[in-house]
């Protein structure tokens, strides 16, 4: 089965936002990006609302609901208003994510000595309502082991550190790669999905996509980004084609 991609429109909600108004509209962008075929969507609201707004939420979704073999993903902390949202809307993914005040973006995934006991009664929640849950882990096997206690279905490593590594290159990029692998398959072997995102981008896929047991990747800043020059659709198309598609 091949990777799936799933399109974080978080940006085209920062850019509305810094100006105010509607435009760029949200599901116009989702609308694109599914006719590009993206099987995916994915949106981060966060509490400060700075870029997806719970009504962008419930936009999305019912677009998305709209459209055959495409899956919608949230993503956030398991604070009380996002998961009364998740609840409410039942997405097809909830990725419970840590966060640390003012940050700009996530900075890791959960620490693994995080008390489990609220977690996990968030997680079986949220499968009782039909909901895959999938937990954002840094690539280490203690945090894997800690995902996996928790009775989640899927993790999704973090993979900053494996974009900074691909960067400096040399053994370093190969070296961050097999750590990434490592964690993949002890994943597998423990029964969870493996999803993967943060500063994925057309150059290290080249290298990431070919991560065994890799059942999803989330990319939004640099998907954007290169739609800027080449247009929406064709952005989609060229991370489809990037993750074999």
């Amino acid at each position: 089965m091949s990777t799936k991609l799933s399109v974080n429109v978080n940006k085209v909600a920062t850019l509305r936002n810094s100006r105010g108004g509607h435009i760029p509209r949200v599901t116009d962008a989702v609308r694109v990006c599914v006719a590009a075929g993206a099987p995916g969507i994915t949106v981060h609201p966060r509490a400060d609302a700075r870029h997806i707004t719970f009504a962008d939420v419930r936009d999305v979704s019912k677009l998305v609901r709209q459209a055959r073999g495409v899956e919608f993903n949230i993503e956030g902390d398991p604070r009380p208003d996002l998961l009364a949202l998740v609840h409410e809307v039942r997405p097809d993914q909830c990725t419970l994510v840590p966060v640390k005040a003012g940050e700009i973006t996530s900075q890791a995934g959960w620490p693994p000595d995080t008390p489990p006991a609220d977690v996990k009664k968030v997680v079986g929640d949220l499968q009782r309502a039909g909901v895959r849950v999938s937990i954002f882990v840094d690539a280490d096997p203690a945090a894997i082991e800690w995902a996996a206690s928790l009775g989640a279905d899927r993790v999704e490593l973090y993979t900053e550190p494996f974009a900074r590594a691909f960067e400096a290159g040399g053994s370093r990029r190969q070296e961050s790669f097999d750590r990434y692998v490592a964690a993949a398959t002890l994943a597998h072997s423990r029964n969870l999905g493996v999803n993967a995102g943060h500063d994925l981008d057309l150059d290290n896929l080249r290298l990431f996509s070919g991560l065994p047991h890799l059942d999803e990747v989330s990319i939004g800043h640099a998907l954007i980004s290169h739609a800027l020059y080449v247009g929406l659709d064709r952005a989609v198309r060229d991370y489809l084609a990037a993750v074999g598609v």
